[in-house]
């Protein structure tokens, strides 16, 4: 919340000062931490086949080729199982499954990609991953669930559940595409973290009851896993959203890029992309809402707030990120809250989760405003830099709050000042300032309680 300074026309009181004091201090131009994705990445697709075969692998092969040619990863292809040793597989940051079928690796070869995922290798499925190993069940937990049936190649729509996760990030909430819809054993939500679902009303032939997962992700076994049911035809491999598509789930299993791929259930939206029904603005500026479902903080220096109802003990998700390349833009997320048309209150009786990379270590991004700083070390580690979404989670449990970014806890503070309590109040966004550009999506909660 660092600014420039602002007339206040009300009194508050001595503490309220001495942080106000921190609000209006120019801000120190902390180093931007160095993102993960220009790091050097290097991938190994696997295409080998021991059952059905599909004739879109080498369009699929050339797709990760010329994604990483455009995006700085280099590419290793093979249907050689003999790859799979130890020292071969230390080579790369992830491997793709592509479009593989039936028993493709002997025991040995299995036990090497275990010791690989386990010392925090990637896995990217891509449709027939999941009709591959059938008897591994190791593999099973890797790719989510495994391959079904499937009606006849058709178009259909999925529904875009995540959209800060960077393989979803760049659709609308719906994505209407023809392919090859593979129903699955088993529903993989209750342990992966669902990107996108099949709208079984929109085609024919699904057969999961209506809740259809497609594509998700997840933590497995010390590493990460992405999946896809997509990519069945050599036509998606020349389709610019499919690729971005593929792009995301790759660059988020080599540890290019983050998430919160945590499961995730039970969560009520706040703000989904449709109005901005028991929502206020208080104080200056506003929020820009655009066709896409994007908040984006203009101008002011007030907050958008949830006045509709009050929380206690409740996990709130949001997905945001910062525009400015030099990571400069300023924002945050108040909690705990009384109700006022005047946004000082929460300064003044709540907390802020700040949006602000460079600023003093207790006003920078993750931090409790003016009160903790964030675990740097596992903030530089989880953030996406300007330009690429991220997502908080803020825990309020009693008078504790954590906050989780893309997955990671990165601050955990216990209030000890009962003007500020946080066993109830209400939850906002800031709007900064003229200079500031922070957008959000996805505004979600869930009782504890």
């Amino acid at each position: 919340m660092t600014t420039t300074a602002h007339s206040r026309r009300f009194s508050f009181t001595a503490a309220a000062a001495a942080l106000l004091a921190g609000v209006f201090a120019v801000p120190s131009q902390a180093a931007q931490p160095s993102p993960a994705e220009d790091e050097a990445r290097s991938v190994l697709v696997f295409s080998k086949t021991a059952g059905f075969r599909h004739d879109s692998i080498p369009e699929g092969i050339a797709a990760v080729r010329q994604l990483g040619a455009e995006h700085g990863f280099t590419v290793d292809a093979t249907e050689d199982a003999a790859t799979f040793t130890p020292r071969k597989l230390a080579k790369y940051d992830a491997v793709v499954f592509l479009l593989t079928t039936g028993d493709v690796l002997n025991e040995r070869q299995q036990r090497a990609f275990e010791k690989y995922i386990g010392k925090g290798g990637g896995y990217v499925g891509v449709h027939a991953a999941a009709d591959t190993e059938y008897d591994w069940k190791w593999y099973g937990g890797l790719a989510g669930a495994y391959f079904e049936s499937h009606p006849a190649i058709q178009p259909a729509t999925m529904k875009i559940e995540d959209r800060g996760h960077p393989a979803t990030a760049h659709l609308g909430e719906s994505w209407n595409r023809t392919d090859e819809w593979y129903n699955y054993r088993s529903n993989p939500r209750e342990k992966a973290h669902v990107l996108a679902a099949l709208d079984e009303s929109s085609y024919t032939g699904g057969t999961m009851g209506g809740d259809h997962p497609l594509a998700w992700c997840q933590k497995y076994a010390g590493g990460r896993s992405f999946y896809t049911g997509a990519g069945h035809t050599k036509e998606s491999y020349a389709d610019p959203a499919f690729r971005q598509h593929l792009l995301g789930g790759i660059r988020y299993a080599t540890g290019a890029a983050q998430a919160d791929c945590r499961p995730e259930n039970g969560y009520t939206p706040l703000y989904d992309g449709h109005g901005l029904d028991g929502w206020k603005q208080a104080g200056p500026g506003s929020f820009e809402e655009s066709a896409d479902g994007t908040l984006t903080t203009r101008g002011g220096m007030g907050m958008l707030w949830y006045a509709a109802r009050e929380f206690g003990s409740y996990s709130l998700k949001l997905d945001w990120k910062m525009a400015s390349a030099g990571g400069d833009d300023n924002s945050g997320a108040f909690v705990g809250f009384p109700a006022s048309d005047d946004p000082w209150s929460a300064v003044e009786k709540g907390y802020e989760i700040q949006i602000d990379a460079s600023d003093v270590d207790e006003k920078t991004t993750g931090s409790v405003y003016g009160f903790q700083s964030a675990d740097l070390a596992a903030r530089d580690a989880a953030l996406n830099p300007p330009g690429e979404w991220n997502t908080y989670e803020i825990r309020v449990e009693g008078e504790r709050l954590r906050v989780f970014l893309n997955g990671v806890l990165i601050n955990d503070y216990t209030n000890a000042d009962p003007a500020r309590s946080l066993a109830d109040g209400y939850v906002g966004l800031q709007n900064h300032g003229e200079e500031d550009e922070v957008a959000f999506r996805n505004v979600r909660v869930r009782g504890l309680r």
